[in-house]
C-alpha cells in the first residue's frame, strides 16, 4: 500500500476538499495521513473521519504590523522541523497540500526529504502561501484557466476543485419538504457560506416581497444571521447553517445567489446551477472573489452583481434575467473541463508518487 501525507487548513475551504478526496485515495489503494496545526479547524475535521492525524506548530506570514510578526517566523522553523520528522517517519510516497499557511513546512520538509509534492491553488491569483510552496511541487492544480498560466515551469494544470460528492446525490422532493414548498414556482436558493454574508442577505430582504412574486426562496443566512420577523413567511424559509441536508437544498434549488468562495462556485459548477454571484469586494477582502467571479462570467458559468451595484430592483432584475436564461448557463457548466477534477488529481497522486 502506498503512502499520502495530506495537508491544508486554517479555513474549512482548506480542508473540504481533502476530505472530497479522502475515499477515492483510499478506493486506489492510498494509506493517509494528515499533517495540521496543533488545534485547527482540520484537526477536528480528520479525527471524526478517523484519520490519522499529526498536529505542528504553524505561523502566519503577515503583510501588516503584527506583534506576532516577531514570534511567528520562530513557530515556522519549529513546525519545519517537526514536520521533517515525521516525512521522515512516515516515509510517504506523496504529499498534497491544499494550501494554508501551516502547509509551507509540511511542503518544504517534502522537498528538503525528496518526496514529491502536488499543490492545489482555489483562487484565480496564487496565495501567499502556495506561492512560497511553488517550487517545491511537482504540479500546481487549479481552478482557473488563467491561473494555469501564472504557474512557473509549467507546472500548472486544470483540475477544478475537488468537492463533496454527496451534494451531487441530493434528492429535490425531500428539499422541498423540508422548506414547505410545492412545484407550482421555482425555488431560488441564497447562500453566503458558513458565516453567512451580512450584505447579501439584506439585500435580499428589502426585495423580498419582489422576489416571492416569482421564486420560493431558500435562504441560508449563517449563524445568528436569521430575521425572526419573517418566519412562517409563505414561500420562504431560512436556515442559520445547514449540513446534511444541504445536498437536497440544492436540489431543490433552480437558481442560486452566492458569494464567489472558490470552493462554493466549484460546487456549483458540478451541480450544474445556474448562479448569480455577489463577490465579496476588495475592501472586505484581497480581491480574490471578484477575480474568481470574473472569470466564471467570462467562462459562461456565472452572472456577476458586485456588491456596490445592489440598489432598487437591480437584484430582482438580476435574479429574473437569471432563470430566464438558466439552460444557457447549465450548458456552459456542462462542457467545462474541469467537470472530473477528483479523478483527475487521484490519477496525477498515483502518477507522481514514488
Amino acid at each position: 500500500m502506498k503512502k499520502i501525507v495530506l495537508t491544508g487548513g486554517g479555513t474549512a475551504g482548506h480542508v473540504t476538499p481533502n476530505i472530497a478526496l479522502l475515499p477515492h485515495l483510499k478506493e486506489a489503494g492510498f494509506e493517509v495521513s494528515y499533517i495540521g496545526s496543533y488545534n485547527g479547524i482540520e484537526k477536528k475535521l480528520m479525527e471524526e473521519l478517523g484519520v490519522t492525524y499529526y498536529g505542528i506548530s504553524s505561523g502566519k506570514f503577515r503583510r501588516y504590523l503584527d506583534i506576532k510578526n516577531l514570534t511567528d517566523p520562530f513557530r515556522v522553523i519549529k513546525g519545519l522541523s517537526q514536520a521533517k520528522k515525521l516525512i521522515k517517519q512516515i516515509n510517504p510516497d506523496i504529499v498534497f497540500s491544499k494550501g494554508g499557511f501551516v502547509a509551507v513546512p509540511v511542503v518544504m520538509a517534502a522537498g528538503k526529504c525528496n518526496v514529491p509534492v502536488i499543490i492545489h491553488e482555489s483562487d484565480m491569483t496564487p496565495g501567499l502561501a502556495n506561492r512560497l510552496c511553488q517550487k517545491h511541487a511537482l504540479k500546481v492544480c487549479c481552478n482557473f484557466p488563467e491561473t494555469v498560466k501564472m504557474i512557473p515551469d509549467g507546472k500548472g494544470i486544470l483540475t477544478g476543485s475537488p468537492i463533496r460528492q454527496e451534494l451531487l446525490c441530493g434528492d429535490r422532493a425531500a428539499g422541498l419538504t423540508l422548506c414547505g414548498f410545492n412545484t407550482a414556482k421555482p425555488v431560488l436558493m441564497i447562500i453566503g457560506g458558513s458565516l453567512g454574508a451580512a450584505h447579501v442577505n439584506d439585500a435580499v430582504r428589502a426585495v423580498l416581497p419582489a422576489l416571492l412574486e416569482r421564486f420560493q426562496i431558500i435562504h441560508v443566512c449563517g449563524k445568528g444571521k436569521t430575521d425572526e420577523s419573517l418566519n412562517g413567511t409563505a414561500g420562504y424559509k431560512q436556515f442559520e447553517y445547514v449540513n446534511e441536508e444541504l445536498k437536497n437544498l440544492f436540489a431543490a434549488a433552480d437558481v442560486v445567489i452566492s458569494r464567489a468562495g472558490a470552493n462554493v462556485i466549484c460546487e456549483l459548477l458540478a451541480m450544474r446551477k445556474p448562479n448569480l454571484l455577489i463577490p465579496l469586494p476588495a475592501e472586505a477582502s484581497r480581491g480574490d472573489q471578484l477575480l474568481n467571479a470574473a472569470s466564471f462570467r467570462k467562462q459562461g458559468y456565472s452572472a456577476v452583481l458586485e456588491e456596490g451595484d445592489i440598489k432598487d430592483g437591480v437584484l430582482v432584475n438580476a435574479v429574473t434575467e437569471l432563470y430566464e436564461q438558466r439552460e444557457k448557463y447549465t450548458e456552459a457548466m456542462s462542457l467545462g473541463k474541469q467537470k472530473n477534477s477528483i479523478a483527475t488529481i487521484v490519477k496525477l497522486i498515483q502518477q507522481y508518487s514514488k
